[in-house]
Formats: C-alpha cells, structure tokens, sequence
C-alpha cells in the first residue's frame, strides 16, 4: 500500500574522560545521570585526534546547557559529560537540550515544565544530563522544539514526548496534553522515518524511501498554515480547523520527493530531490509567494532560489543552503538575524556575504532571532546576542547565545573562537543557546 493510500484510509559534544557517572531513581524508573562541569579546550591535539566533543553556550537558565550549573556562558563551553568523544548530535529547543551518543542513547538536560526532558513528570529542570527515560537504545536522529521532543530509531519509529495540547506528538486526539515519557508514534507502523523537525507547536516529518527522498508529513497546531494543509482562516480571522492530532500526508506535495524539512514558530518549510524550496506559513511568507494560485497555507515553491540543499527555519526567518554551497536568507530579520549586514525584512532570498564569499557553507540552524552556520569547518553566528537592555553584568545577562564574548546583537556572520585544531561538524540553535559538536583535527 503507497504512503498516500494508506494516510488517505486512515482519516484521510571532551577534553578528558573524566566526566563521573552517577546512578539515580525517579518514579520508579532507571535513570543514568551524567555528571558534568566545564572544561577546556585540548592544546596538544595528537592524543585525541578524530575524538568529538560538545561545546554549548548562551542562556544557562533551567542548566539548558548541560554543564551542572545555572550560569549563562558567552564564550563556548565544553561539557564534560560526554568527554569519552561518543557524541553524535545535538539538538537544542526552547529552554532544553538533547544529546545523542554514539551508542544510539539519548540525554537531556533543561527545562522540563512539560516533560520535554522524558526524564521524570515531577522534575521541573536538571543541570546535568539525564539518560531519556524508555528509548530503544537504538536511536540515531532526535529533534528539540520548544516544548516537545523526538527520536527516529535506526529501522524509522519515530518517538515523541513534551507538550501535546495541539497534537504536536502524533499520538492522537485521545492522547494526554503532556507527555513525559517517550512515546511511540502508533499511527505511523509500517511506515519508517527518515527525519523530523519540530516548531512551537507542530512538528513535520519525511518518510524513509529506498531513493532517500519521500512523502511529508504534518501534524500539530494548524496556525497561520503552518501544516500545510490548507486550513482557511473565518471571517474572524480564526481558523476552522486549528489541529492535526496523527500525522497528516500534505496532499499539495503528494507524489512530490521530499528530502529535507524544517519547522519555525508559524511556518514551515522543505526541499525536494529537484532542489525546489517550498514554503508555508504566516504571512511573512504571503509577500514572498504572493502570485496566482500561491496561498500561505499550502506550499508554495520559491523559485527564486537555485538548487538548494539543506532548510532551516527560525521564529520568523529562513536560510536555504544550495548546492554550491551558498547561503540565502529571508523573512523578518530583527536583530540582524538574517546576516545581510542591516535589520530590514527581506521579502525575497538574498544571499550572505561575508566570509562565505570565500568559503561555502555546509550546515545552517536558526534559532529564535539568531542563526549559525559552519563554513570551512568554523561557526559563524549573527543576530540576537541576548542583551535586554538593562542588565550587561558580564556572564549573567540572559543570553550570549553567538558565542562571541558579549551578548549584543551583530548583523553579520561573525567567526566564533573554539581555538585551533578543531572542526565543528554540527550545529544546533535553540530560542536563546547555541551548541555544536566538535571534532580534533
């Protein structure tokens, strides 16, 4: 049975090895806590060449950073726990942050106010990182929204945990509002995973196809169109159908290969195997595919834009890599967030200069009002430090999420200091803190 006929029938990141393990219990349930504090960078790399570590920084409120401490860092920080180099990928979210190990294990550290962390439902944060409670130990992708959390196992179940009220977890309409544990997404059997990508309250997803490219998926809360579903809004303003509580084929893109996906706060986005873009979501996006036959509701192909490799979506802004390795951008671009070197919107792509005039970019994130990239093996961040405006003590203002020792805003990519002999191999932005994985040259 084909993806369409079967969702049709069914309603329609060191230095040293040091960092100490300790054992815990909560509700009954196993927990594995990695106990961590802030280390420095290796000098000598030749007896740790090729061992991968993670480096965080920006707000350190709820210890959404991982290293066992409350403290905001402006400079990147590494984290001791996974010292033993097993570190695979990151995924930072609103207040929380997920780490994946080598071995397929999942942990989290943060804020836990609506059981994101799938640690415990009466644990409000943690400072260290906790082992993610029930997983398969198999899982080799996870995703961080703000509120809700996922991981794809190595055969592509996809699990899901956090805040539910909008049906962002897939689980159905019966479903509880939050979710503390990992959850299996039932309705998606039979039906293997490839990647997800999870906003404010919505999450979408591609399915896995022997050609690597497959159909895409949606579900969660159908604001501003963000699910692609064409939900129309009333004469109020409000729209008559504002929730997909199991994942939804979005018909517009039927038959279309999809590869690459991205979620932002009231928009999404994604890229087919042809290198096409398609966009929908708020209205920032009406101007940009504003045309005959274009709503913001359903995708609607930018066709201004190359052939393009990789997706990101932030608050109110998006970044396409294409596959000359260019960077464009657009949408809202308070704080700069958009790197073009001002703070006005952009209706239409426009690409960043700067330093990836000279070498191209391989890997692009957006965070709430913030972007990185890496470029040449270097992080390269822009748009919003942080800086509220009234409270500038150095290492305690509620940002400094660009990694660059202060916590104002810089309007265009600027290259964050980790030292030599490293090479960053991933990036992650959350609402307001950045992490990576890093690797010895």
């Amino acid at each position: 049975m084909s993806i369409a006929t079967r969702f049709a029938s069914r309603i329609s990141r060191s230095a040293s090895a040091n960092g100490k393990l300790s054992i815990g219990f909560c509700q009954r349930r196993f927990m594995r806590v990695l106990t961590c504090e802030e280390q420095e960078l290796v000098n000598d790399s030749d007896s740790v060449k090729n061992q991968r570590f993670v480096a965080v920084w920006g707000n350190g409120d709820y210890g959404r950073l991982g290293l066992g401490s409350l403290e905001s860092k402006w400079r990147p920080a590494v984290c001791s726990a996974f010292g033993d180099g097993s570190l695979r990928e990151i995924a930072c979210g609103g207040a929380h942050t997920l780490f994946l190990t080598d071995s397929g294990n999942v942990y989290a550290s943060g804020l836990n106010d609506h059981g994101q962390l799938g640690v415990s439902d009466d644990k409000g944060y943690t400072i260290d990182p906790l082992e993610v409670s029930g997983l398969p130990n198999n899982i080799v992708k996870i995703s961080a929204g703000y509120y809700h959390s996922s991981a794809i196992t190595e055969s592509g179940e996809l699990y899901m945990w956090g805040k539910n009220s909008s049906g962002q977890l897939g689980l159905g309409k019966k479903a509880g509002k939050l979710i503390p544990f990992p959850s299996k997404v039932e309705f998606l059997n039979g039906v293997p995973i490839k990647m997800a990508a999870l906003g404010s309250d919505h999450s979408i997803a591609v399915t896995e196809c022997v050609s690597e490219t497959g159909d895409v998926l949606s579900w969660g809360g159908g604001e501003s169109g963000r699910l692609g579903h064409g939900h129309k809004s009333s004469l109020l303003g409000f729209l008559s159908s504002t929730s997909e509580y199991t994942p939804r084929l979005i018909k517009e893109l039927e038959g279309v290969k999809i590869k690459s996906v991205a979620a932002g706060m009231l928009h999404s986005a994604c890229i087919d195997e042809n290198g096409s873009v398609f966009v929908f979501g708020e209205k920032a996006v009406q101007k940009l595919v504003s045309r005959e036959g274009s709503t913001v509701s359903t995708p609607s192909q930018i066709k201004e834009l190359p052939f393009s490799q990789e997706v990101a979506c932030g608050a109110h802004h998006t970044c396409v890599i294409t596959s000359g390795g260019e960077l464009y951008t657009w949408g809202s671009n308070d704080n700069g967030c958009l790197g073009t070197g001002d703070t006005h919107t952009v209706h239409v792509p426009e690409r960043v200069q700067g330093p990836f005039l000279k070498h191209s970019v391989s890997k692009v994130s957006c965070g709430w009002k913030h972007t990185a990239a890496i470029s040449d093996g270097n992080v390269y961040t822009w748009g919003w430090g942080g800086a509220m405006g009234t409270f500038f003590e150095a290492e305690h203002s509620s940002g400094g999420q660009l990694g660059l020792g202060d916590d104002v805003d810089y309007v265009e990519p600027t290259l964050v200091d980790f030292g030599e002999n490293v090479k960053v191999v991933q990036i992650s932005c959350g609402f307001n803190h950045t992490g990576a994985v890093l690797e010895y040259n």
